[in-house]
């Protein structure tokens, strides 16, 4: 059966999307409830004849169907079973293939979804466990096995990173703020001043201190500080509007991601404010004609829609609505340290997660040229070829004695994209001489003759030999069976 038509697991979530049961869905498509279940469950393949009848039903474009979450799993599997924890006494104790992952995350994409995430716990349970066995102090408390905040940017991950009710919100502000194009900024806040009866006051830094945006509720103000630029100053006055107008909408879309706990309600009304307020930015129908009659030129994106490079191209990895798709692509933002502070689109999770990504990617290459918008074809130990472009990105600092921060941001695609970006301009991609390989990190990557190694890879042998010197300081055997 081909892999694209067993579909179960996708129609599963549609059907409960919608509150159907089994029985209602299976009686508009004209078929057995036990049929139906066969086909969610992965036992049978969907149809043509099926597969037209749910497009209708839901609404949806087949060409959705065809773009599946399977790879978001099989990378997530790869992580894990690639860990040290599944070696015994330098011998494989799990050898599982690509195929073995691809079956898994296919046929039991929930069971897939939970071992992910129980060793992601484990994986942070046990960087506290390394910590105090160095002799860290750890803060009092519980200590969290994960961040809220990642759990939900995992499920929105998992949904394309779109969002219909929030595109809608954003249009609606529009419509009631009178906005205009190329200056947003008077729009917002004439929108507060007549719908929320708020006055915007730019600050002193003497007076803000560390504080970018506050809602003065006594007086009926909302306090932005001098130090954040134009672009910046939008971003947090819509913020603003989305989690005073819209809390209802917010929160609905936190129950939606079935997270509980404390800081889940916070923190998921935040990451969905910060979504609405890019997309007021950047009006979805207006971005998605300019960036892809531009060719994603991001500078140019820039000046039109008054944004930062950074706004730019998160909004761009939210350009996945039905009959009006963009170019899917991944965005990675990391810090000097090598650690990922930001990671947004895409179902591929080809790239590392947190610290240790592979350092011949151009992500950091960035440091070494602020300024310069850097372009790399790359391949992927499985075959896959990504495009990528890479460039510093500066967040404002509070003067002389409390600098900025600096990260390196890199968007990604699949090279059969690249035609489509300004960037890709000139590069021959059928030489293999403009790849770059690369890896997900050095304990999973296969290419042993790298001499960018940090660790050396799992599965492998360690052949130290005194008498002759490689690209490291260590050669390894062929791999164990």
């Amino acid at each position: 059966m081909s892999r694209k038509r067993m579909l179960g697991h996708k129609i599963r979530r549609l059907r409960r999307d919608q509150a159907l049961t089994q029985a209602q869905l299976a009686q508009r498509l004209g078929i057995s409830t036990s049929y139906l279940n066969l086909i969610e469950s992965n036992q049978r393949a969907v149809t043509v004849e099926i597969l037209l009848k749910i497009g209708s039903i839901f609404g949806v474009e087949l060409s959705s169907f065809a773009e599946d979450e399977g790879e978001r799993l099989v990378s997530g599997l790869t992580e894990v079973f690639g860990d040290p924890l599944f070696t015994q006494s330098g011998r494989a104790g799990t050898s599982l293939g690509r195929q073995d992952l691809i079956d898994l995350s296919m046929q039991s994409p929930a069971a897939a979804e939970a071992v992910i995430s129980m060793y992601r716990a484990y994986s942070e349970a046990r960087e506290t466990l390394r910590l105090m066995a160095e002799g860290h102090s750890l803060p009092d408390g519980p200590v969290r096995s994960a961040s809220p905040f990642d759990e939900i940017n995992e499920w929105a991950q998992s949904r394309e990173h779109y969002f219909a009710e929030l595109e809608a919100a954003a249009e609606e502000i529009w419509q009631a703020g009178a906005i205009e194009e190329g200056d947003p900024l008077r729009g917002l806040t004439r929108y507060l001043e007549q719908e929320l009866s708020l006055r915007v006051k730019v600050m002193p830094v003497d007076v803000m201190g560390m504080v970018r945006r506050r809602h003065d509720r006594h007086g009926r103000r909302i306090l932005l500080s001098e130090m954040l630029p134009l672009s910046s100053r939008t971003f947090q006055l819509a913020v603003q509007i989305a989690l005073l107008r819209y809390r209802p909408l917010l929160d609905e879309l936190v129950a939606r991601t079935g997270l509980s706990g404390p800081d889940a309600g916070t923190l998921g009304r935040i990451f969905f404010a910060n979504y609405l307020a890019g997309a007021v930015m950047m009006p979805y129908d207006r971005f998605w004609r300019a960036a892809t009659a531009l060719r994603y030129d991001v500078e140019l994106l820039q000046s039109r829609f008054s944004a930062s490079f950074e706004q730019v191209c998160v909004r761009l990895t939210t350009l996945q609505r039905q009959g009006a798709k963009g170019v899917p692509f991944v965005l990675i933002r990391g810090d000097k340290a090598g650690n990922v502070s930001k990671r947004l689109g895409g179902a591929h999770t080809a790239f590392a997660r947190q610290g240790g990504a592979c350092p011949r990617w151009n992500l950091y290459d960035a440091f070494r040229a602020p300024g310069r918008i850097l372009v790399q074809v790359s391949e992927l130990p499985d075959g896959m070829r990504w495009f990528s472009i890479a460039r510093l990105v500066s967040k404002p600092g509070l003067g002389y004695r409390t600098p900025g921060k600096t990260f390196a941001l890199a968007l990604a695609c699949d090279v059969a994209h690249a035609a489509s970006i300004v960037y890709a301009d000139g590069i021959n991609f059928r030489s293999d001489e403009a790849v770059v390989p690369i890896g997900l990190h050095c304990r999973l990557c296969e290419r042993l003759e790298c001499d960018q190694r940090a660790f050396p890879p799992l599965n492998h042998r360690i052949v130290v030999d005194e008498n002759l010197r490689g690209p490291n300081t260590y050669l390894f055997e062929p791999r164990m069976p």
